[in-house]
């Protein structure tokens, strides 16, 4: 007699695993940050069929397939042969980055993974940028939403890196008929992450700069990488905001932080600002202020619309900031090492800045009498 039919076997047997059919994914960043909770989190997905993880080093996850390269080289198309799917996460916003040179890993590495992407016949690219690319203004409306005009410029760190990304990302559905390019914008990211804005509340004292409006809206990398996900299995496309609902005003982060403020004038902290980084004394370009000045909330109205909420608020988010910070000390976005933290210690720091502040003042006056 011959045997059962193996769809016959399966059904007689409902303990036999069905083949998964979800896409395959390539992750490239993979290694380390929200590259390596991605990967780990598609890697256990039973909607995921496989992941492919591609990185200039070997990442923990052991159920990817892993490739060792810089996204910048041409071979990586033969590394995504096969992928449905390729989520593009290795871009350099470190703030200890030399410009020119982060400018040129994250452009020409975008670059190569959209033209590597098509070559390779995946039908969907998926770009992570930041919502700091609608700009920081005074006339922003509250929230902004998410086919609001992108009016950021590129005063902030790698913020024009993220602005020609974006470019990118829409001329590449023209130049490659058939390549569907996804663009998901965090607001301010925590978990692990270490930005102009997250040093923000390493400071003994929050920098307000009188006249100004913040608002925050805040990021979990948790969040963000589920709504990763979402778009990794299509049900969101276009270009999307992610984020907690809502904001909190500078006074609601104060409160909640115990961290008190320290008011100065527009001219006197952007001048400082400006003066300290370009004597390389600050890792932070004045531009950086503008996004602890103005608000730049956003609406997500795209991944709600599809059934994604967030898991975190911007409460519990800023709970988290404040722990990880904890026991750092940062004075105009330079870290300070344990030694000077000591040395110094808040209000050491607090004269730090009022004293770079008076500089900038002392070199006006100066200029007025020449």
């Amino acid at each position: 007699m011959s045997s059962p039919d193996p769809q016959v076997r399966a059904a007689r047997n409902p303990s036999t695993p069905s083949p998964v059919r979800g896409p395959v994914v390539a992750v490239t960043g993979a290694a380390s940050g929200v590259g390596a909770l991605l990967t780990e989190r598609l890697a256990a997905s039973e909607e995921i069929k496989q992941v492919i993880a591609i990185d200039e080093r070997r990442g923990d996850c052991s159920q990817a397939q892993w490739h060792i390269l810089d996204v910048r080289d041409p071979a990586i198309a033969e590394k995504l042969r096969g992928a449905d799917v390729v989520v593009h996460l290795a871009l350099d916003l470190d703030l200890e980055t030399d410009g020119a040179a982060r400018t040129a890993y994250n452009v020409r590495g975008t670059q190569t993974v959209l033209t590597a992407a098509a070559a390779a016949g995946v039908h969907r690219v998926v770009l992570c940028t930041s919502a700091m690319v609608y700009g920081a203004l005074p006339d922003n409306e509250l929230p902004l939403s998410e086919d609001a005009e992108l009016r950021a410029t590129a005063e902030a760190t790698g913020v024009g890196d993220l602005l020609e990304v974006e470019r990118l990302a829409r001329r590449a559905p023209r130049a490659h008929p058939g390549l569907n390019v996804t663009v998901v914008r965090p607001a301010t990211l925590v978990g692990g992450t270490d930005t102009a804005l997250t040093r923000y509340f390493e400071s003994p004292r929050l920098l307000v700069v009188a006249g100004s409006r913040p608002a925050w809206q805040f990021c979990h990398v948790e969040d963000l990488c589920s709504a990763l996900e979402y778009a990794v299995l299509e049900k969101v496309d276009g270009e999307l905001a992610v984020g907690c609902d809502g904001w909190l005003e500078q006074e609601e982060v104060e409160e909640l932080s115990g961290i008190r403020r320290m008011e100065l004038p527009s001219a006197v902290a952007l001048g400082a600002a400006a003066r300290l980084h370009r004597i390389g004394l600050t890792p932070s370009p004045a531009g950086d202020l503008a996004y602890t000045m103005y608000p730049w909330v956003v609406s997500v109205s795209g991944l709600h619309d599809a059934g994604w909420r967030p898991r975190w608020t911007n409460e519990e988010v800023l709970a988290e900031l404040l722990e990880e910070a904890s026991g750092r000390r940062t004075v105009a976005g330079r870290r300070l090492g344990r030694k000077d933290a000591t040395a110094a210690g808040a209000a050491g720091a607090t004269v730090a800045l009022l004293g770079a502040a008076a500089v900038v003042r002392r070199a006006r006056k100066a200029r007025r009498r020449i």
